[in-house]
């Protein structure tokens, strides 16, 4: 199986870096996801892990480090989030961990609720180099 690695971008529209290793089973998404085709993306991740999950079947870390998603990208987050709790019910072993800047607070709501509704246990970390403006997206919207 191949690992899956995209170089995220940033302009009128950001795409997240991605880095799903098929050996190890650790899984990141880091950066902005504010996409144009949000759909065709997180398909792609998507249809990673289905496969990971079916073929190697071992234990997954997927590590989120977003320091920014727009609505149509949480949906799809909380999607990746729902297979892995999937996995989990059908025996799999899933570490979740969501790195966060402590300055945003809205971050940690965002993590919060999508851990409730996929019933997905996050651990919630607070990382300091972990970018966080405020005002960042404001500029772009």
């Amino acid at each position: 199986m191949e690992n899956l690695i995209i170089q995220g971008s940033e302009g009128e529209f950001d795409v997240p870096s991605v880095h799903f290793n098929a050996e190890t089973g650790i899984c990141e998404i880091s950066g902005e996801s504010y996409l144009e085709k949000t759909a065709e993306f997180y398909d792609r991740l998507l249809n990673w892990i289905d496969q990971y999950i079916n073929e190697v079947g071992k234990s997954i870390t997927f590590n989120f480090k977003l320091t920014y998603f727009n609505t149509s990208s949480s949906k799809r987050i909380l999607y990746i989030m729902l297979k892995l709790k999937e996995y989990i019910n059908k025996g799999g072993e899933v570490t979740a961990n969501w790195y966060y800047n402590k300055a945003d607070i809205e971050m940690e709501e965002d993590i919060e609720d999508l851990s409730m509704i996929a019933k997905l246990d996050v651990n919630m970390i607070q990382d300091d180099s972990i970018k966080f403006d405020p005002f960042d997206k404001e500029s772009t919207e």
